[in-house]
């Protein structure tokens, strides 16, 4: 680590005085009509004299773009997807402040496209895990329900799997849905499902962009083995009010952004909720079990973006969200409520210290928990369980020349874990009791690292990292000393702040891209990610008993390494781009509840209930996107397989992941019938079954009838498949108001596509025989959740 941060500053030290015989050009690329930053943008300069393409950049996510080269006369490109380009001839003799106001390009389907990017950037990237998506395309896509879903949309792409129906929870590239980092401006969320998972919690209107990595992540992201998806807000009009809104069947929502201070400080609040408990109460008989039923969520999002200067600006957002299920019985013998939701904040302070280096500092707070009320005749149950963080990561990037891009910085949390905690209640006072209190998880996580994408030469692009972490699992804690029956011999107590168990790791992080010609290129990749918190689950969807949980003496980190391997080329001057890319991952200290768990056995720690094991997933990712023209689209295909290996579990031989999926497939058509009127989008999914666990035979056992099962996840369900499609209609285009309808039609042919399976046994016996039968016979019965839902949308902007 040493070395290598010498190594660095040896570097930059000596590169400077060959620097200060160049000049730099610097600034910030925006939208024209709101003021808006444009990630991703393409700054090309060719000299004039040579006549070929000298020196680049691309905006980042504050829209920054920062080019050093030699003083003369270039001609000046600024392009992305969805505007129109900036062509000038411009004199460089000095540094510089150029910034560029983008104007939105008048052919809409250039910009239903999956990436906004230059058009080869797919090539020339080193990142081949690297994917980004604009809102403009995830809009287009068909929604269930009407409503747009950003994870769902995500869900398409080659080597990142849906769960199941209606849970927004995702697997990438056979890793565990909690090691999915997904990140709303930098702040950490730990659920990103509304309705036990059935929509996400990113409200599109309030989402400026998505960026997904699967695999070579740099070394600026980090504890999660799986993916990052790293979801960036809106700033808010900076030129003028505007009000969009959506009024859909179960859905509405409203947004209002504009400026405080006109091009110099701005905010946009955004907010929906969904009221399908109000609509059907009416119709409801009064016997109905339905009555008086709470089913409902809603969300807030608010940021405000001030620029200071030139040099300084900064962030205020947050998010607010919350669910609510409940029922009552019509006898009110029973009832239960269930309600969670996120709570997230953060404060960005951008700085550019000068046109090559750039700091960003982001404060973070996020809240997760989780409650659920039940009451039976008399008694009450209560279970709560939660996270919540305290974040502070301050990051530097410096752009020496057009070659490097270098980022260093530094990312501490402090984490508190909520375990999940039980209160009962009897309706007699002196009855009353409260079951033994799990005490809150404290933790310290902290990591330092460096990163550097170097292109060596025209055809060699280097982006190498190293990530050095440290997580303490820290007091006030009462650790209990089991026997070998389970049963608590003694404890050790820890103070407060008193370390109890710390782990130091490095992970370095290595990717190369070797372009074979102008149209092909070969990238390779390797990462080793740890990961620090687990989250145990017993279930498809959230629920009280999944919870998450630090690394301890008992949890070790998980471990992950990936290599990846793509080859990727487009053809026809861009118009069709594909790549194949091949991956192999390897993983370690992942976590289980042991088998037959006695969840009643509180006298020990929660840690003290999991086993730990091991798991490889591999596979091979096909995809073909058609970017241009009237007719655009892509093919996405992925063979997979994922494993897993307990000693505690399945006799301690191997089986199939819950979600090993071995054929992935998904096509998305789109056609644009009326250029900025009228398109039609239509996405058809095809996916092999999920695994699972099933009864194979019945035996009695000290006069017990006890279920024989099969080995550990051995069977499969029926493939998934559905048709979903979605025609848009812009009604009108006004120069102060916009308004346009949506018919979405979820599940096109009702395919009865397989939720859960379940099981009943009926008993035969026959006393009276000569000789006496008995029999059971068990027949396992399918739930499927939604048949064929059209919906209609009412959409509408007013500026």
């Amino acid at each position: 680590m040493k070395g290598f941060v010498s190594l660095l500053l040896l570097f930059l030290i000596l590169g400077n005085p060959l620097l200060a015989q160049r000049v730099t050009i610097s600034g910030f690329i925006k939208d024209d009509s709101s003021g808006e930053t444009i990630s991703g943008a393409y700054i090309l300069l060719t000299d004039t004299a040579h006549k070929k393409e000298t020196a680049g950049a691309v905006s980042n996510n504050a829209g920054f773009y920062s080019v050093t080269l030699d003083k003369g006369i270039y001609y000046l490109t600024v392009q992305t997807v969805g505007y129109k380009r900036v062509d000038e001839i411009i004199s460089i003799n000095k540094t510089r402040t150029l910034n560029f106001e983008l104007e939105r390009s008048v052919f809409v389907t250039d910009e239903v496209v999956i990436t906004g990017k230059r058009e080869d950037r797919n090539i020339t990237s080193v990142d081949a895990g690297r994917l980004e998506m604009k809102i403009e395309a995830i809009k287009a896509l068909p929604a269930f329900m009407g409503e747009v879903d950003v994870l769902k949309s995500l869900q398409l792409l080659p080597g990142i799997q849906s769960g199941s129906e209606g849970n927004s929870g995702f697997y990438v590239r056979g890793g565990n849905s909690d090691q999915n980092l997904i990140l709303l401006d930098g702040v950490p969320i730990y659920n990103a499902g509304h309705l036990f998972g059935f929509f996400s919690i990113f409200n599109a209107n309030a989402v400026k962009n998505v960026e997904v990595y699967k695999s070579g992540m740099p070394a600026n992201y980090g504890s999660r083995l799986a993916s990052i998806v790293d979801v960036t807000q809106n700033e808010g009009n900076m030129k003028q009010f505007v009000v969009d809104g959506n009024v859909g069947l179960i859905f509405s929502g409203l947004t209002v952004q504009g400026p405080i201070k006109k091009n110099k400080c701005s905010f946009i609040i955004s907010g929906r909720r969904t009221y399908i408990d109000w609509l059907i109460q009416p119709f409801l008989k009064p016997t109905s079990a339905l009555k008086g039923m709470k089913f409902y969520f809603y969300d807030l999002n608010g940021k405000i973006n001030y620029i200071i200067n030139d040099k300084h600006r900064i962030f205020l957002s947050g998010y607010y969200g919350n669910d609510t299920y409940g029922f009552k019985s019509n006898s009110g013998a029973m009832s239960a409520i269930f309600q969670w939701g996120n709570a997230a904040a953060a404060a960005r302070w951008q700085y550019i210290i000068s046109p090559k280096l750039f700091l960003n500092t982001t404060a973070s707070f996020t809240n997760y928990k989780l409650n659920t009320d039940i009451g039976l005749d008399t008694y009450r149950a209560v279970i709560q369980s939660g996270i919540r963080d305290y974040g502070l990561k301050s990051e530097l990037t410096f752009i020496p020349n057009p070659k490097h891009n270098i980022k260093m910085g530094l990312d501490y949390t402090f984490h508190t874990f909520f375990p999940s905690n039980f209160d009962v209640s009897t309706g007699s006072q002196s009855d009353n009791f409260t079951l033994q209190e799990t005490k809150p998880y404290y933790a310290h996580e902290l990591a330092v690292y460096v990163n550097d994408e170097y292109e060596a030469t025209r055809w060699l692009k280097i982006n190498m990292g190293l990530r050095y972490t440290h997580f303490e699992h820290v007091g006030s804690f009462t650790r209990y000393i089991l026997d070998d029956f389970g049963y608590v011999e003694d404890s050790i107590t820890y103070k407060l702040g008193e370390i109890i168990k710390q782990y130091n790791f490095v992970e370095p992080r290595l990717g190369f891209r070797f372009l074979v010609d102008s149209n092909t290129s070969v990238k390779l990749s390797y990462t080793l990610n740890r990961q620090y918190l687990h989250q145990i689950s017993m279930a498809t969807i959230s629920l009280p008993t999944d919870v998450w949980m630090p690394s301890t003496s008992i949890i070790k980190p998980q471990i992950g390494h990936q290599v990846s391997l793509g080859v990727f080329k487009n053809f026809h001057q861009n118009m069709f781009e594909s790549y194949v890319d091949a991956y192999f991952k390897y993983m370690t200290n992942l976590t289980e509840y042991k088998e037959n768990i006695d969840f009643s056995s509180l006298n020990i720690n929660p840690d003290q209930m999991y086993t730990f094991g091991r798991g490889y997933s591999w596979g091979v990712e096909f995809f073909l996107k058609k970017n241009k023209g009237r007719f655009t689209g892509f093919v996405a295909y992925t063979l997979a397989f994922s494993r897993r290996q307990f000693d505690d579990l399945n006799n301690g031989e191997w089986f199939d992941a819950k979600y090993d999926r071995r054929h992935d497939l998904s096509v998305n058509l789109n056609y644009e019938i009326l250029a900025n009127k009228l398109s039609v989008s239509v996405v058809w999914v095809f996916a092999t079954g999920n695994t699972m666990t099933i009864p194979t035979g019945y035996y009695f056992f000290n006069g017990s009838l006890m279920t024989e099962y099969s080995s550990r996840n051995a069977y499969r369900i029926a493939p998934y498949h559905r048709l979903d499609i979605s025609i848009n209609w812009q009604i009108a285009k006004r120069k102060h108001f916009e308004t346009g309808l949506n018919l979405s039609v979820y599940n096109v042919y009702s395919r009865k596509n397989p939720f859960y399976i379940f099981y009943e046994t009926e008993t035969n016996i026959d006393l009276n025989a000569t000789n006496p039968v008995f029999q059971l016979n068990t027949t396992a019965y399918q739930m499927s959740l939604f048949p064929i839902i059209p919906t209609l949308t009412w959409n509408f902007k007013i500026k």
